[in-house]
């Protein structure tokens, strides 16, 4: 998708997919897969150990896999399963702009409602206000808050105890908390990623995640749903149809980065630091109007282009040949604002901030 929605003239700089090829234990297991035939239904629980695994030696969090995990066809799709299997179809959901634009649309699809709690300026949570979103007095209540963690289109890693006063919060207005934790994997070093499952008074949360971001398997399809131990069970009453429709492929390809593309992994981890630092480097010297402070989670880069004073940052760099994602799609606090993909080439980027730095005039 990411190199063939616009034309081959565009840069193409949005959608979240790597310009990079498989980690070798990810093309080995679906090489294997093809010569030996194997391309049927799925079957076990390879999935739910491996992420279990990774879990404890990454994060050092243990859960029960056999219990507390399902199979979900991917991260979006279990999520509004998991909204309509432990609640009220239709109740309204808090989520975080600017947040990931699809949070918007599946839950449209899924017809709730969405109220916004925005995030400071500088990209936390704000509890005032995810309160103040919690005990609306406008419209019904919400059922569920949708987290991003770690946050699209930020970057920012929630730390322990921001999320221990979200559980609180919660708790206290009796809010079920579904947290996306699909690039939990794309967390650099110091900082490090909190599960939400891992904090205490997180037994009513669930966790949906998969290891498509990570090792770059977006069109291979399986993801994970984890529930807190006082809805683990609730959550293996899922039906057929939804945790039999991943992908066989996608399931072996998933396992297979969680338990052997570790060093890829890490690989990647440390060229995506460092465009991060050529970004802000080139951005400080020919595009100093747009403001950009590095995060430590995902691949992706949250631009503040309002100093510029453009129209529509996103068309115009469009018509300079750069394609990014527009921030008025990741809802308020989004308009002036531009996404950027970084899991690319030093050259692609110097290349596409020399083309960005036309709309200057």
């Amino acid at each position: 998708m990411k190199w063939r929605a616009y034309p081959t003239d565009v840069l193409p700089m949005w959608v979240a997919e790597m310009d990079c090829r498989p980690a070798p234990a990810v093309a080995e297991v679906l090489r294997t897969a093809i010569d030996e035939g194997d391309t049927g239904y799925p079957i076990g629980t390879d999935y739910e150990q491996a992420y279990a695994e990774f879990a404890a030696d990454v994060w050092g969090w243990r859960f029960d896999p056999a219990r507390q995990a399902i199979i979900v066809p991917d991260v979006m799709q279990g999520i509004v399963q998991v909204l309509d299997l432990l609640g009220t179809r239709g109740a309204p959901v808090v989520i975080n702009p600017p947040v990931y634009p699809q949070f918007y649309k599946y839950l449209g699809w899924a017809q709730r409602e969405v109220i916004e709690a925005p995030l400071t300026e500088d990209g936390r949570i704000d509890l005032a206000t995810l309160e103040a979103a919690f005990t609306r007095s406008d419209g019904p209540r919400p059922e569920a808050y949708l987290l991003c963690n770690p946050h699209n289109p930020h970057g920012t890693v929630h730390t322990p105890e921001e999320l221990t006063a979200v559980l609180e919060l919660a708790d206290r207005h009796g809010v079920r908390i579904v947290s996306d934790e699909i690039h939990a994997p794309l967390v650099a070093t110091p900082a490090r990623h909190t599960p939400i499952l891992a904090l205490p008074g997180s037994d009513e949360a669930i966790i949906v995640t998969s290891a498509s971001k990570s090792w770059n398997l977006a069109g291979l399809k399986a993801g994970l749903a984890i529930g807190g131990a006082a809805v683990a069970d609730r959550l293996r009453t899922m039906p057929d149809q939804v945790t039999h429709s991943a992908s066989h492929l996608g399931i072996v390809s998933h396992v297979a980065g969680l338990r052997h593309g570790r060093d890829w992994l890490q690989q990647l981890l440390t060229e995506i630091e460092g465009n991060k630092r050529l970004l802000g480097e080139l951005l400080a010297d020919q595009l100093p109007g747009v403001r950009f402070v590095a995060q430590p989670g995902t691949y992706l880069a949250w631009l503040d282009c309002r100093e510029l004073d453009l129209s529509d940052p996103y068309k115009e760099f469009l018509a300079a040949g750069v394609a990014l994602n527009d921030g008025v799609a990741f809802g308020t606090g989004g308009a002036g604002h531009v996404r950027m993909n970084l899991a690319t080439s030093p050259e692609i980027i110097t290349e596409g901030v020399r083309r960005m730095a036309k709309v200057r005039g």
